[in-house]
């Protein structure tokens, strides 16, 4: 089966699916789906179904969505489009980090496999996204640091900014102002507050969006 056989509303479900266990988080629940995609509950047990018939995951009432290994292959189709067409957006276009998310969700499904492979040749094949992300490679593995945390979740010490969930442009912006970017330097001090190397205190909004890398003391 190749990206283009499902439809566009099987692959945001997939790639919804795989993108809520990424980073160490539960499976995502049908009231979650249901919001993401401004639908209703029955509506997305429903596709689900669906989805379930065709191969791409496992869903029973009341327990986890679980992708098959067919629809986790398809879903790393699509997150590695969206984040070359965020890298694209930002690096070749000029978008800001805080516009790019919406633009790619659209075009993601519009591409084909070679305008992907050009606009990766272009970028000089990134690792990452503009937001920390990681860009599964052409054979579909992901690099991921076994060591991120979140940073709302962080002990006392110092860590490097990783990633930056992009739900939230109003989170993207203070992050631009305030300096933080992947790479950037955190400490949590003992009294939980958190401050960038340069001073900046960072609100727990900001700290629930960031995931890190503890640094050597």
């Amino acid at each position: 089966m190749e990206i283009d056989d499902i439809t566009p509303v099987a692959q945001d479900y997939v790639k919804a699916i795989w993108n809520a266990t990424e980073w160490g988080e539960p499976p995502i629940t049908t009231k979650a789906l249901a919001a993401r995609f401004e639908t209703s509950a029955p509506n997305v047990s429903e596709t689900l179904r669906r989805l379930a018939r065709q191969g791409l995951l496992i869903y029973a009432p009341y327990k986890p969505v679980e992708l098959t290994e067919e629809g986790r292959r398809l879903a790393l189709v699509m997150v590695r489009r969206h984040r070359l067409l965020e890298t694209f957006l930002v690096n070749t276009l000029g978008y800001g980090w805080d516009e790019v998310h919406d633009d790619a969700e659209r075009l993601e499904h519009a591409v084909t496999r070679r305008f992907m492979e050009r606009i990766d040749a272009l970028l000089g094949h990134p690792v990452a996204d503009p937001h920390g992300d990681p860009i599964p490679r052409e054979d579909l593995t992901v690099p991921h640091p076994e060591d991120a945390c979140r940073l709302a979740d962080a002990a006392p010490g110092s860590y490097q900014v990783l990633r930056i969930n992009d739900d939230d442009p109003a989170i993207l912006q203070r992050l631009e102002e305030w300096g933080v970017r992947p790479g950037t330097r955190v400490v949590i001090a003992a009294n939980g507050a958190a401050l960038t190397g340069a001073g900046q205190p960072l609100d727990e909004p900001a700290l629930e969006s960031i995931y890190a890398r503890p640094l050597p003391a």
